[in-house]
């Protein structure tokens, strides 16, 4: 190994930052935090019977020390879970809170123990909302072994028995011993059922904001992503897939790249081709040179504009009912009619850690390491590609550098145990930019087309709403959707908070060669854009602002109207604004949540947007830890206002067109306004999801927001694409 290579070696991403941060007398965060981020997060994988301190039970282990490791089953991607989840299990456990560390479940145990773990897959912002019941149960579980350890030694009841901060307490004697200590006879207790978890009434811990665990790591460099994966003997992979999909390769020359420096092999691999070499620069360039001829099928002559096209004919075609109330018809005859059409793009998920997975398959044995939704599911598709009982494989799941719903299903993990099988070694493969922009699974393409009537009051006497959307099941060869309505085609439209005396929705799911799969919030995105869009219109036809319309819509509905009161409250929704400025409003529930939205924003004579402000309104009904949950709000307006200002997958011969986010933009610093979050809880049963009930009313509140500064309506995204110049 040359200097150059020696110093590659020793230079990865932790020790840049390390010395980076301190090399102009700056920050010296590198050598301020690592012993403390090791107390925070650890990755312990996979897990071990021989490792040091007493497991209670599946997801709590004591060390002597009073540290307790709390497993985490979620995937951490950015929306907080590895403190959440946590917080649950250390309310019932009565632990420290300054001793918790996390670190992930393993899918192999899971496996093994009989899905000992119960929900591993991360999506439909499900983690505490799916987990919590159960994860409460595992830290009382803990909690009343210990009890009766210490109770068993001082031979005293149980009940003469309390919890606080770590220690079992005995009141009458003063007597107490800490977790550490009774750990190991808690491991040996077993008892006669299940006990009684908390009631919202009796948390000490859920609800109040708690800094993230995973924070200093991630300051520090320390924290490890799937990207930051090194291992001994280990080589590199990039690899190529045809530009359209369902395309194969007809033939390639891999004798063009023989002979060039730390090229390895060349690989097949399913509908392409991957270059191995010891360097991921090398089998990158190496693979850019490789002569390849594909076979691209009829797609290669399909393009967006044709699609707009066939999405709007298949308006007018057949179609499945997947609601109807009233008489549609006599309804919609009984007044003023409202008609609009919708369309709304292909969007890229666009996650800032491109997607790539380290596997290792050895004779009978497979380790994978990758940040993924679906380490369970993982499992099985590595089991699957290396051809081996799923017993025999290993998923070590790492951080996520983004996910949005795209690592839920892992494309990558299949390619580089294809690729590790052949050569023998250890293989990390990389997907570029491009390759992760122009070979991903996109938001479908939709196209909306409202009807409705207004009476005398300015109210609906009928709704008819129509969509022709791209079925995810279908494309994911999940099923084919034998009664023609996928709920998420129609998440948003079937149950649409407003009343109306008839309403009807009808399903057409129209899919392409693009495949298509679940973005952050699902068909809400797009179906919250083009109804609340269209509730704003239904406003101006009756002559009142979107507010208090969308408030005579709702009576009867307290937990919107708190929601809506308290964006109109905060928002100032009724102070004059300089010409060229407007607000708009949007609301909308998924995944049991209910998020409002005003946007307040200039448009300049050039028809410049500058989104200045964001109010949002959230009921979730309860919150674990208030601060990641604003966070989770403040993403989700960042990352839909990106697709609502310039978000578009087009189609040209049958490839995608865009590669980088030159062409695919988001939201860069400059374009982020001021977001204000305010939790409007109204407790009782409801727990709702967090992680992306707050994407969909932020573009059909920047859209309505538009409108009311310029008097033009946007009914496709992106905005990019409308002229707003005061001349138009």
């Amino acid at each position: 190994m040359n200097a150059i290579d020696k110093n590659l070696a020793i230079l990865n991403r932790r020790r840049f930052l390390s010395i980076s941060l301190t090399a102009a007398g700056g920050l010296m965060i590198g050598g301020i935090i690592p012993q403390a981020t090791q107390a925070l997060v650890i990755d312990r994988q996979p897990w071990d019977e021989n490792k040091a301190g007493e497991e209670i039970n599946a997801w709590i282990m004591v060390e002597p020390d009073d540290t307790v490791i709390i497993r985490v089953a979620q995937s951490e991607m950015g929306e907080g879970i590895f403190t959440s989840l946590p917080m649950i299990v250390a309310e019932e456990l009565g632990c420290d809170w300054a001793e918790v560390k996390a670190e992930y479940a393993s899918a192999s145990r899971n496996l093994r123990e009989n899905n000992v773990y119960k929900r591993m897959g991360t999506g439909g912002s499900g983690a505490v909302r799916r987990s919590r019941e159960f994860l409460q149960a595992a830290g009382a579980n803990a909690r009343v072994r210990l009890v009766q350890a210490a109770a068993a030694r001082w031979n005293v009841s149980p009940e003469s028995c309390s919890v606080d901060n770590g220690k079992v307490m005995h009141q009458a004697s003063g007597r107490n011993l800490r977790y550490g200590e009774l750990a190991a006879e808690a491991a040996k207790v077993t008892l006669a059922g299940d006990p009684a978890i908390k009631t919202p009434d009796q948390f000490t811990l859920i609800g109040k904001p708690v800094a993230r665990l995973d924070t200093p790591p991630k300051l520090v460099g320390a924290a490890k992503f799937g990207i930051d994966i090194r291992l001994p003997d280990m080589v590199y992979a990039a690899a190529a897939t045809c530009p359209v999909f369902g395309g194969t390769v007809k033939s390639y020359d891999e004798s063009a790249i023989k002979g060039r420096r730390g090229v390895i092999a060349v690989v097949p691999i399913e509908g392409g081709v991957a270059v191995v070499a010891d360097r991921f620069w090398r089998a990158k360039e190496a693979l850019a040179n490789l002569p390849i001829v594909w076979d691209e099928g009829p797609a290669a002559s399909t393009t967006s504009k044709q699609f707009d096209a066939d999405y709007i004919a298949a308006l007018d075609g057949p179609a499945v009912t997947a609601k109807k109330e009233g008489d549609v018809d006599a309804g919609l005859s009984a007044g003023k009619r409202v008609d609009a059409l919708y369309q709304a793009p292909h969007l890229a998920h666009a996650p800032m850690e491109p997607l790539n997975c380290t596997a290792h398959v050895t004779e009978g044995k497979v380790e994978i390491w990758m940040g993924t939704q679906n380490p369970d599911m993982a499992l099985q598709l590595a089991a699957k590609a290396a051809g081996v009982p799923p017993s025999e494989v290993e998923i070590h799941n790492c951080f996520l550098g983004g996910g949005f719903g795209r690592r839920a299903v892992n494309d990558e993990l299949v390619q580089a145990v294809t690729i590790s099988k052949v050569v023998g070694k250890p293989v990390k493969l990389v997907w570029t930019r491009e390759d992760d922009m122009r070979h991903d699974r996109y938001r479908p393409q939709a196209a909306i087309r409202f009807q409705a009537a207004l009476g005398t009051d300015g109210l609906p006497t009928a709704m008819h709403m129509r969509t022709a959307v791209g079925s995810i099941q279908r494309s994911l060869g999940l099923g084919k959707v034998e009664n023609g309505v996928e709920p998420s085609a129609v998440e948003g439209l079937a149950n649409m908070p407003y009343r109306s005396p008839a309403t009807q929705v009808d399903c057409i799911l129209k899919n392409t060669h693009v495949p298509v799969m679940f973005w952050r919030s699902v068909g809400s995105s797009q179906n919250a854009f083009a109804l609340e869009g269209f509730i704003d219109e239904l406003a101006q036809a009756a002559g009142m602002d979107g507010y208090r319309y969308r408030r005579k819509l709702l009576e009867g509905k307290p937990d919107f109207l708190a929601v809506l009161d308290t964006l109109a409250k905060k928002s100032d929704w009724d102070k004059p604004l300089p010409k060229g400025a407007g607000r708009g409003i949007a609301i909308h529930e998924s995944f049991g949540t209910i998020v409002g939205e005003v946007v307040e924003l200039t448009v300049s004579p050039k028809g410049e947007v500058k989104v200045d402000r964001v109010v949002a309104a959230v009921d979730c009904g309860h919150v674990v830890n208030p601060l990641t949950a604003v966070m989770q709000i403040e993403s989700a307006v960042v990352y839909g206002l990106s697709a609502a200002l310039f978000g578009e997958i087009t189609i040209d011969k049958g490839a995608v067109v865009q590669g980088n986010f030159d062409d695919y933009e988001v939201a860069r610093l400059a374009d982020t306004p001021k977001i204000e979050t305010h939790l409007v809880l109204s407790g009782g049963t409801k727990w709702g999801g967090i992680g992306e009930p707050g994407t969909p009313p932020i573009a059909p509140a920047v859209c309505n927001a538009i409108f009311n500064a310029t008097g033009k309506r946007i009914r496709a995204l992106p905005i990019k694409n409308v002229d707003l110049s005061s001349g138009a």
